[in-house]
């Protein structure tokens, strides 16, 4: 009977373990942002830590997903807000508020900086063992952090803008992580262009990088909310959506080490 017990205790405790999701209000240079932290209980102990850029949107459910996803593998996860609390704008004004950041880089950066201070002060984090990871504008954003000389294992971008500004492309051995950029073959709104001058703009830094091409795939490939034509540049494409993220997941289990239980 005792055995039975014992049995249902760790049946009941294994359980009750589930994701614990979080709003988390902070602020940079007196600007309000409201970002989410996620983890898996299960999980005992401090784990990696990876930091999620949303897209041109601002947080969405869709972000806050792809954390969900990143904490079921053991990793201790912050969903930035670039834009701040209450701005989530949508097309047209979407690309405008990208913009805003995007021809200031150095507010964009302050910006990361500040989310990736409040994943790296958590409890659950092992602040050696940091990641980031972004989609679209977020991309950018992920190559940000890297050319700016952070100290994080590694960046990965997914169909993100690759451009650097002008007097902020990586330096010469001032990058400390290491760089996956996972693009569709097809995007014209970082085109075949922008991949050769990123790789070059790595190459000549002495950054450890790769580029991952999908043929067939435009812009958002990963985004089931791009729809299906990619005529209009941005569509989901289930097979690179699949295999970007199956190529995340080798890349942060040969830098942090397989943490799925």
């Amino acid at each position: 009977m005792s055995k039975i017990l014992a049995c249902l205790l760790a049946c009941s405790s294994f359980a009750s373990a589930a994701p614990v999701e979080k709003t988390v209000i902070y602020e940079q240079d007196g600007t309000k942002l409201e970002g989410c932290h996620v983890y898996d209980d299960a999980f005992a102990g401090k784990r990696p830590g990876v930091l999620v850029v949303h897209q041109w949107t601002g947080l969405t459910n869709y972000e806050k997903e792809r954390s969900r996803m990143l904490a079921k593998l053991g990793y201790n996860v912050f969903a930035a807000d670039i834009y701040g609390q209450g701005i989530r704008p949508v097309p047209p004004a979407a690309g405008q508020e990208a913009g805003k950041y995007k021809a200031d880089r150095k507010l964009y950066r302050a910006r990361l900086m500040a989310a990736l201070e409040q994943l790296t002060k958590d409890e659950h984090t092992d602040a050696s063992k940091l990641g980031a990871i972004g989609y679209c504008f977020g991309g950018m954003g992920a190559l940000e952090l890297a050319r700016a000389g952070v100290d994080l294992k590694g960046v990965v971008s997914f169909h993100g803008s690759l451009d650097a500004a002008e007097g902020f492309a990586a330096a010469r051995n001032g990058v400390k992580a290491k760089v996956l950029v996972l693009h569709g073959a097809d995007d014209p709104f970082a085109p075949a262009a922008q991949v050769e001058a990123l790789k070059k703009e790595m190459e000549a830094a002495g950054v450890d990088s790769k580029v991952v091409l999908y043929p067939g795939a435009v812009h958002s490939f990963t985004q089931l909310a791009a729809g299906n034509d990619p005529s209009k540049g941005a569509a989901y494409n289930e097979e690179a959506d699949h295999e970007s993220w199956d190529a995340m997941r080798a890349f942060f289990d040969g830098l942090f080490g397989k943490t799925n239980p």
